[in-house]
C-alpha cells in the first residue's frame, strides 16, 4: 500500500522553497503558474500535474534527482498500514491562526489520493476561506463549528458530519469556548492542472 509519496512531493517543494528564501510569487512566476495554485499544491489542496511538477522543480534551481532523494518511492508489500499516535506528522496549511494539522494518514488507491487529518480548532481561530481541490469529509469529534461553504452556512455539534466539493470557497469557525476538533479526509481526483 503506498503512502505519503504526494506529501513528501508538497512537503520538498515547500521546504526548499523556504530554505533558498524564494517567495511564492518568485516561483510561481518562474513555473508559469498562479501564486494561489503554489500555494494549494504545497499546502496539500491540489496535486501537480506532472508538467507544473517540473517546472516548480525547475524553478527551484534543483536537480531532479536531489529532489526525489530523500522522497520514499518505494511500496510496501504490506497490505495492512500501522501507524502509532507518535508517527503523525503536525504541519501548517496557508496563514491561519489557532488551525493546527496532524496528518493521520495518506494513500493512493486507484485514481485517489487520500489524506486522513485531524484539525484543531481553537476558539478565536482565524484563517481565511479556502479552496481545496478535492472533496471532503469531515466529522466533528469535539467542540461546536460554524461551517460556511459558499453561501450555506451548518451549525455543527460533536457526532456531526459534512462531505461536499471542496472546490467552493468554505472555512470553519469554532463557534465554542474550548478547542473543536475534526477528523477530516480529503479525496483528491487526478486532474491536469496547468
Amino acid at each position: 500500500m503506498q503512502e505519503d509519496i504526494i506529501i513528501q512531493i508538497s512537503n520538498r517543494l515547500k521546504e526548499i522553497r523556504k530554505d533558498k528564501n524564494i517567495t511564492l510569487q518568485e516561483l510561481a512566476d518562474k513555473a508559469g503558474i498562479t501564486k494561489s495554485m503554489l500555494s494549494q499544491v504545497e499546502n496539500s489542496r491540489t496535486i501537480p500535474s506532472l508538467n507544473v511538477l517540473l517546472n516548480l522543480i525547475k524553478g527551484l534551481e534543483i536537480d531532479l534527482n536531489d529532489f526525489f532523494k530523500n522522497i520514499n518511492l518505494q511500496q510496501s508489500g504490506s497490505k495492512v498500514v500501522f501507524k502509532k499516535k507518535n508517527d503523525y506528522q503536525k504541519f501548517e496549511k496557508e496563514n491561519a491562526e489557532g488551525f493546527y494539522y496532524q496528518r493521520i494518514f495518506t494513500t493512493t488507491f486507484e485514481e485517489y489520493h487520500l489524506d486522513f487529518v485531524l484539525l484543531r480548532i481553537t476558539p478565536n481561530a482565524k484563517r481565511e476561506p479556502v479552496i481545496t481541490r478535492a472533496f471532503e469529509f469531515k466529522y466533528l469529534l469535539q467542540g461546536n463549528l460554524r461551517y460556511t461553504i459558499g453561501e450555506e452556512v451548518y451549525e455543527m455539534e460533536a457526532g456531526d458530519s459534512l462531505f461536499f466539493d471542496a472546490n467552493e470557497w468554505h472555512n470553519p469557525e469554532n463557534t465554542g469556548t474550548t478547542d473543536a476538533v475534526l477528523l477530516v479526509v480529503y479525496f483528491f481526483q487526478p486532474h491536469n492542472n496547468d
